[in-house]
Order: C-alpha cells, then sequence, then structure tokens
C-alpha cells in the first residue's frame, strides 16, 4: 500500500486477513510512505516477487505514464489505485469504482438521482459508478468551481452530464447523497441535514475512521439509509485481492478483520 499519508490506512489488515484465509502464508502486505518523486523508482524496483500495489491520493494520477497497460474504468476516471505486475508489464485498474457500486447494492440503494460532494479522484470515481448504475446527469456541489476541470473532462469521458451546485446549499429532498471529501469536510452538510423536511432518502460518507463522521450520524438520526465508506473500501480491496491473486476474496473474513481493528483503534 503506497501513499503519503499512509500509516493510517486500513488496508493492511483487510489483505492480511485476505491472505490468511486463502492459506497464502508466504503473502505480506505493507503500508510504505511514497511520494510521486519515489514512485517511478519503486515501480521500477519491483521484481518477480511482486504480486502488486495498492495506491492512494497522490499516487493515483502519477502512476499512470508507469502503466503497461490501463483498464478501462481507471482509463476513464484519471486515475488507477490498483496495480497488477505480469509478464507483459505493471497493469492498472481503479477498484474503487467496483467497491462503490458494490457497497450502494448491499445496502438496498439503487439511486434515481444523485448529488456528489467534491471533486477529487473519489468524486471521479463515484461518477463512473454511478454511470454503471444508470445515471446519466449527476450533481456535484464543490467549494470553487475553478478547480472542477479534470472532474469535468472525466465526466465527458464517461458521457455523464454534471451541474456544479454550491457546497454549502444543502437542499430538500435528495435521493442519494454521496461524499468523497476528506474527514471533516462534510461538517457543514450535517449541520444542513439537521434542519431538513425531507432528509436524503440515503447518505453515503466514504469517511470509515472515526466512525460514525458528523454526516452520518446526522443522516442516521435523520432516517436516511446510511452506507458507510468501510464497506467501499472493503469491496474495493476485495476486488484487488481477486486481481492479484486470481482467487476469489473472503469478503466475510475480510470484514471481521476490518471491523476489529477499527473497533480497537475506537478504544485505544
Amino acid at each position: 500500500m503506497l501513499g503519503r499519508p499512509i500509516a493510517h490506512s486500513l488496508s493492511p489488515v483487510l489483505h492480511r486477513a485476505a491472505y490468511a484465509a486463502l492459506g497464502l502464508d508466504g503473502w505480506s502486505y505493507q503500508a510504505i510512505d511514497c511520494g510521486t518523486g519515489e514512485l517511478p523508482g519503486l515501480v521500477a524496483g519491483c521484481g518477480p516477487d511482486w504480486a502488486g500495489l495498492s495506491l492512494t491520493m497522490p499516487l493515483k494520477q502519477a502512476v499512470l505514464p508507469l502503466l503497461a497497460w490501463t483498464d478501462p474504468v481507471a482509463g476513464a476516471t484519471g486515475g488507477a489505485n490498483t496495480v497488477v505486475f505480469t509478464g507483459a508489464g505493471p497493469h492498472g485498474y481503479n477498484t474503487d469504482v467496483a467497491g462503490l457500486v458494490t457497497a450502494l447494492a448491499e445496502a438496498g440503494v439503487r439511486p434515481g438521482a444523485a448529488t456528489v460532494l467534491g471533486a477529487g479522484a473519489t468524486a471521479c470515481s463515484a461518477l463512473a459508478a454511478l454511470r454503471e448504475l444508470g445515471l446519466a446527469e449527476v450533481t456535484v456541489a464543490v467549494r470553487d468551481q475553478a478547480r472542477a476541470g479534470g472532474l469535468l473532462s472525466v465526466a465527458e469521458r464517461l458521457g455523464v452530464r454534471v451541474s456544479l451546485g454550491t457546497f454549502g446549499k444543502v437542499t430538500e429532498g435528495l435521493d442519494l447523497l454521496l461524499s468523497t471529501v476528506p474527514r471533516g469536510g462534510a461538517d457543514a452538510w450535517a449541520d444542513g441535514l439537521r434542519g431538513l423536511r425531507q432528509p436524503p432518502r440515503a447518505v453515503l460518507d466514504v469517511v470509515y475512521d472515526p466512525w460514525p463522521t458528523p454526516l452520518a450520524a446526522a443522516a442516521s438520526a435523520a432516517g436516511s439509509v446510511l452506507v458507510g465508506g468501510f464497506e467501499m473500501l472493503l469491496h474495493q480491496a476485495a476486488r484487488q485481492v481477486e486481481l492479484m491473486t486470481g482467487r476469489d476474496a473472503p469478503v466475510a473474513q475480510m470484514r471481521q478483520a476490518g471491523l476489529a481493528e477499527l473497533s480497537r483503534r475506537g478504544r485505544s
């Protein structure tokens, strides 16, 4: 797992639980602090004993020029969070989209409309996930519309129409509210939800630690269907395990290990 910062990542717990359940005793998974400057050398230095890499910010875009092949989803969203080493070179994938789609499906959420908070890499993956779920138009709330150019380019590649909205304006009767902003970024929306007569039908917050976030707590109190960021993380990690090992991911064991670690962190 590469990124900066990286010490907080839950991914090592999930992947190690998968390897243990699959009996892959010789496999290991580590969190490695890595910035964009170190990434080319690290990827080039991965020998035949490396199965793959997981990537978080700021590396999802930076890795694309280093890949021999990029899957269509990663190409469309402009970022890969997964590298699999093959005889033909490193291949890049975006498993965040699958993680979002599966998390929403497990919660029984089939959105007819959606508002996305944020315009970063995860928001781009959210657009792809919503397109896969059948939406051709999405509202995106951003703090600075001048910085939404990358997301608008992704939307054009996906064939999704984006309506840019004001970040602080919380509206009545939303179908799905999907927050992709970092910890604390959606707190203003949490305050706004508490005063709504018609809260969102469903809310997904990609932040998973600490949980519940203020947005998640407000959504739960308002009666919205709540989808946690842990479920997205779990299912994107499960897809990574499948890509790297060629085996079905043991999702139940991964979920148990991840929740136990989050509980431990909450007590410490």
